[in-house]
């Protein structure tokens, strides 16, 4: 099923908090806001009132998302085979001349490059699926072709 949300636990709960605030405080918080438009007069030409609006339906349209995305998560196994990157492992990769970096694979709607977090959707995380440690793995980015080698898996 292509529309699978994988997350972390780590990120399930990050994202079923996220929600939450949205649910609660963020939807009051526009409410109230909208209630102090409503009572500044004409609605017609409240800017303040169109504004709420606005932010009431992106905040709606954003919780929508988010209902959906949790509809169909499912938690990376943490069981899984060791010694073979999959879905969750903690892996270093070093290119040639360059330091060891280290990146957790995860779903794409838990990734974050800069944290270090990366798409098993990603260019890097699909040619780091399914290797061992020692592997050569290529890559293709827009500065060319890059060549990474499996120093560890975790």
């Amino acid at each position: 099923m292509s529309d699978q949300t994988f997350l972390t636990k780590d990120g399930l709960k990050k994202l079923e908090d996220e929600l939450n605030f949205l649910r609660t405080v963020r939807r009051a918080q526009v409410a109230e806001r909208l209630h102090d438009a409503q009572e500044d007069g004409e609605l017609i030409e409240n800017a303040e009132y169109e504004d709420a609006k606005n932010e009431q339906a992106f905040l709606e349209g954003k919780i929508l998302s988010l209902e959906s995305l949790l509809s169909n998560a499912v938690l990376i196994d943490t069981d899984r085979p060791q010694g073979v990157v999959s879905l969750g492992s903690k892996i270093t990769i070093k290119e040639q001349g360059s330091k060891p970096e280290a990146y957790t694979l995860v779903g794409a709607a838990e990734a974050n490059p800069k944290a270090g977090l990366i798409s098993n959707e990603s260019p890097l995380g699909k040619a780091l699926l399914g290797r061992k440690i020692g592997d050569d793995v290529k890559v293709n980015a827009p500065s060319g072709t890059l060549s990474f080698r499996v120093v560890a898996i975790e």
